[in-house]
Parts: C-alpha cells; structure tokens; sequence
C-alpha cells in the first residue's frame, strides 16, 4: 500500500495524534540487582493463549491494512520476555532493522510514519519519504547512558517495545538523519524534525532526543512503556 499525502491543512490535525500529559522525570522501569543479560542457552517460547488486547491489536493492523506476521511469545531470560509481537513486512515505507516488535508500538509507528512523517516530508522539504531507518527494536539490555544504575535498570528495548529511529530517505535523494539534521544550519530540516518529534511525543508513552541525553546523540527513542514523557 502507497502513503496517501495529506493536505497542508489537515496535517496540524494528524499530527496530533492522542492526548498527551507533562512528565517531570523519565519513568524509571523496574532494576535488577545484577545488569542484564539474555540466557546464554537462548530462548524459551511460551506456549500460552493469545490475550484478548493482543487479538484486538491484531485486528487494528489488519483494519488498516499493514501486513504483517505474528510472532510467537519468547522468554529470553534475565527479565527479558517478548509478548504480543510481530513481524512488520508492509506499511506503506520500508523500514529497516526491524525484527520483534510488540503489536501496539507496530500499531503506533505505523500511524506516526504515515500521518505525520510522510506528510511533513512532503509538505516542509519537498519530497516524498522512502525509507525509514532505525537501529532496531528488541536488545536485552538495561538503560544505557546512566552508568551502572542504567545497566541494572531494564529497558523497553528487553520486551521489543521500544524502537530507536535515525534517519528518513526521500525520494530526491537526501537522507534527513538525527546525527546532523538535529541542530541543522537548514531550517527546513530542523522544522521537520521538530513537527515529527511532537507528534511523536502526542503518540508514544516515551519519546527521548538528542536533547534528553548524551546516549540519544544520533536517534529519537520511542516506546510505548511508562509516561508519558518527552524530551
């Protein structure tokens, strides 16, 4: 399926996506005592019932109309547990690194690249967008950049419900990356970069930029634990 672009005017409205409340702090996700780590003997696939909240996601992908394929719940050890995800294949852009993706981050990237990415790039560089490029979803790991607190602290990235975006590709070529086009001298891409990350903030629960911190030099974080929280 090809993105449909959106008028100028319509584009304020869809770049609004769902209500979105303050958040003095990030959310701190449960810690360990140890850092985590995956179990060196691999994965243990949960064999157990699909939850109704996962059918009904699935049923959302299918209404509008992203392919996908529906992947089986894994036990990676060390708190790292993968539930209710999929595979993306169609969303209308190709995206690349993705592997394991909760279903409702699936759900919620997709809108974002479709009603705000695609038509800001349109509307502000003038060019359609073609590829989306992110250094992928799921890593059993803690938080990185806050020393060894962070290390002990799981990240969404542990449950494939977190997914790190770099960088867009437009048709006339040019590649919009954070690493760069945060900070830009063109202010065409610093306004793009700025409408998308707004509207991110309106959809995910955690939306972290190269302004949160150090760690975030060369890509947005979205995910969709605990917040909401934007920065």
């Amino acid at each position: 399926m090809r993105i449909r672009w959106l008028s100028t005017l319509l584009l304020p409205i869809l770049l609004s996506g769902c209500l979105f409340g303050g958040g003095d702090e990030r959310p701190v996700p449960p810690r360990a005592s140890a850092p985590i780590r995956p179990n060196p003997s691999g994965p243990i696939t949960l064999n157990r019932p699909t939850p109704r909240a996962t059918q009904m996601c699935f049923t959302e992908l299918v209404r509008e109309d992203v392919k996908y394929s529906p992947l089986p719940d894994r036990d990676y050890g060390g708190g790292c547990v993968v539930e209710g995800a999929v595979q993306l294949l169609d969303v209308g852009v190709p995206i690349t690194n993705l592997k394991a993706i909760t279903c409702p981050l699936a759900h919620t990237l997709t809108g974002w690249l479709r009603y705000a990415v695609a038509p800001a790039a349109h509307q502000i560089l003038g060019s359609d967008l073609i590829r989306v490029e992110t250094f992928g979803t799921y890593s059993c790991r803690g938080v990185i950049g806050r020393g060894a607190e962070g290390a002990r602290t799981i990240s969404e990235h542990s449950f494939a419900n977190a997914v790190d975006v770099s960088g867009f590709v437009l048709a006339d070529g040019r590649r919009i990356m954070i690493l760069g086009g945060w900070k830009s001298e063109d202010p065409q891409v610093r306004e793009f970069l700025e409408v998308i990350h707004k509207s991110a903030c309106k959809r995910f629960q955690t939306v972290l930029s190269p302004d949160y911190n150090a760690a975030h030099y060369n890509h947005l974080h979205l995910d969709m634990g605990k917040g909401p929280f934007c920065r």
